[in-house]
């Protein structure tokens, strides 16, 4: 793997993180919070758009009264619109968090959107959503209700975006919580979950299941993630990446790798350190693009990077 250039776009914000990036319509869509701090604050949801991947404009900026909008994913719906899933979080002008619910918005320009909508249910969060023949899939995790350890994720499903059901529970143990999932030409899905159990077992797992997804199979990655992503190139190849703990915690790192059923091995480190991760990733004409944030330079802020593959 090479770097072919990695470019700062976006610093407006007092804090700039949590990107995810797309391409629709002809054009790269990069999307974030913009806040005051990692916590702290409403976040608001920033959309960026660019035809070359070189100029970028904002298309808009999300808010909600009194909540804190996170992590927004995007994703493209059966019909052709744009969906931003994010976390929904209350605060209450303090750092601790009194609530949370996922929300949804949709666009079919990528410039007006629809008035963002509560889905599931209290203490839930769908952390990234992923369409896959005509349905919405993704994994929720929740905190607020059982005890101890054993925080909880639900695979659910949609034809909407706006009404879910539940698939199965993924019994995760570890503290699960983050979790992309996509799926390959045979149908079969991919599920990698960030954990964050007390003890020194934080690996991320890597789940395989077979339609309709009820049951799952699990291995360990091999290293500990945040905000997790893979990508599964048009070679049938899948490249993950995320933050990387290994020079923890006197650094951390945004790291890129190839990823199996079977583990992840980090290849590529990127400019980044302190507050960083959260990749987007697109696979355009031979090139690996993906958007992240970092505090490496002082301000946080979101970079764009391409990225050659062997």
């Amino acid at each position: 793997m090479e770097i072919v250039s990695v470019k700062k776009i976006w610093d407006a914000g007092q804090h700039n993180a949590f990107t995810d990036l797309i391409f629709w319509k002809d054009k790269f869509w990069c999307t974030f919070r913009e806040a005051e701090d990692h916590v702290g604050g409403d976040g608001k949801i920033r959309v960026l758009v660019s035809k070359d991947a070189e100029k970028w404009e904002s298309t808009a900026l999300l808010a909600e009264d009194g909540i804190d909008l996170r992590d927004p994913k995007l994703s493209i719906t059966t019909d052709g619109r744009l969906m931003i899933v994010a976390g929904g979080s209350v605060y209450g002008g303090t750092k601790v968090l009194k609530g949370r619910q996922p929300r949804v918005t949709f666009s079919k320009d990528g410039r007006r959107w629809t008035e963002t909508r509560r889905v599931l249910g209290e203490g839930d969060w769908l952390w990234r959503v992923t369409w896959f023949q005509g349905r919405a899939y993704g994994v929720s995790y929740n905190h607020l209700a059982l005890n101890g350890e054993d925080w909880r994720l639900k695979l659910v499903e949609s034809d909407d975006g706006l009404n879910w059901r539940l698939i199965t529970a993924l019994p995760v143990p570890g503290r699960p919580n983050e979790t992309t999932l996509r799926f390959l030409s045979n149908g079969d899905g991919v599920a990698l979950v960030r954990r964050e159990g007390s003890g020194a077992d934080r690996e991320a797992w890597i789940g395989m299941s077979k339609p309709p997804y009820r049951e799952w199979s699990w291995k360990p990655s091999g290293f500990q993630f945040g905000g997790p992503n893979f990508i599964v190139l048009s070679d049938g190849k899948w490249i993950a990446g995320g933050r990387d703990y290994r020079d923890a915690p006197k650094s951390y790192k945004t790291a890129i790798g190839p990823m199996t059923a079977n583990g992840y091995r980090p290849e590529l480190e990127f400019p980044s350190g302190g507050d960083t991760s959260y990749p987007g990733l697109v696979w355009r004409d031979g090139i690996l693009w993906m958007s992240y944030y970092s505090s490496h330079e002082g301000k946080t802020s979101v970079y764009l990077a391409k990225i050659r593959l062997p």
